[in-house]
């Protein structure tokens, strides 16, 4: 565990006030570091992207791992800090930025030549969901692996029919295959913060577990409508979409092997994938967009 006392120093030393709104929680327990940069399998020959380094604990172990890691961080007080805290490692790059503005292929295009990409990071809690999906989306990871509020990682991880199945457990399992490492405990955090945290690594897929003729972006269509109202029955939601006719949607659902009377929570990727294919069969070209 570090020294708090030293971290408190080493704050006010560089004059850093701990700000709520970018939900700086610093991680001061050694092991979460060190068990995080071993799992996200950051090896030389591999370049670590990194969102929020904070003080620097993470991004100490990745440097002791790979050839190359590049942080983003917003926060320009954390700079001289973390020009301290890392000024052993040649092998640093810090670059100030919003990840949430960057454009991620962009960078690592220039920052990893000839370095197998990967992210790792413990993620800010308040952008947890867009920044995981601009790392998915930028499409040039082998794998991602974050530390992120249990309850988040609960979501990602997410089975068909569960409360917390939703449209973004189905994006990541679309993309990932996501996996539950560790949870962290709120002491291991400096100020401790009032949830338990998890760490979850999600080796991306070249291609998707599922394929669906209609193309993913009517895929994803279908999903969102379906868990727009989720206390509709699904033929409800999707008519409140489309408009079409119940007893024609009710027809594409039993073509699926759905009862007429399912909701969206109770179904997996397959079952979506062949739902938007026979929908889009149904509407026909013109008429899929929603």
């Amino acid at each position: 565990m570090h020294d708090i006392p030293a971290l408190k120093a080493l704050l006010d030393r560089h004059g850093v006030r701990l700000t709520r709104a970018l939900g700086q929680n610093f991680l001061t327990a050694d092991w979460v570091s060190a068990q995080t940069a071993e799992a996200s399998g950051a090896e030389a020959g591999c370049g670590v992207l990194e969102v929020g380094p904070g003080i620097g604990a993470l991004t100490a172990q990745l440097c002791r791992r790979a050839s190359k890691v590049v942080s983003v961080e917003l926060d320009r007080t954390l700079y001289p800090v973390l020009e301290e805290t890392m000024a052993a490692f040649d092998n640093f790059t810090l670059l100030p930025g919003d990840i949430l503005q960057t454009d991620i292929p962009a960078l690592v295009r220039e920052q990893f030549p000839g370095l197998r990409p990967i992210a790792c990071a413990n993620l800010p809690y308040n952008i947890t969901t867009p920044a995981l999906t601009a790392l998915v989306e930028a499409a040039c990871f082998e794998s991602i692996t974050v530390m992120v509020q249990k309850e988040a990682a609960e979501r990602i991880l997410a089975r068909p029919g569960s409360r917390e199945a939703g449209v973004f457990s189905l994006f990541m399992q679309y993309h990932t295959a996501p996996e539950l490492l560790f949870e962290v405990p709120p002491d291991c955090f400096f100020p401790a913060p009032h949830v338990t945290s998890a760490v979850i690594r999600c080796p991306v897929y070249r291609t998707p577990p599922v394929a669906a003729r209609c193309g993913e972006a009517f895929l994803f269509t279908v999903i969102r409508a379906a868990f727009a109202q989720r206390r509709k029955t699904l033929v409800n939601a999707l008519a409140a979409v489309w408009h079409l006719d119940k007893g024609a949607l009710e027809a594409v659902l039993a073509a699926c092997g759905l009862p007429r009377d399912v909701r969206g929570e109770r179904l997996g990727l397959e079952d979506f994938a062949a739902l938007a294919d026979a929908l889009s069969e149904a509407l026909g070209e013109g008429d899929r967009r929603a």
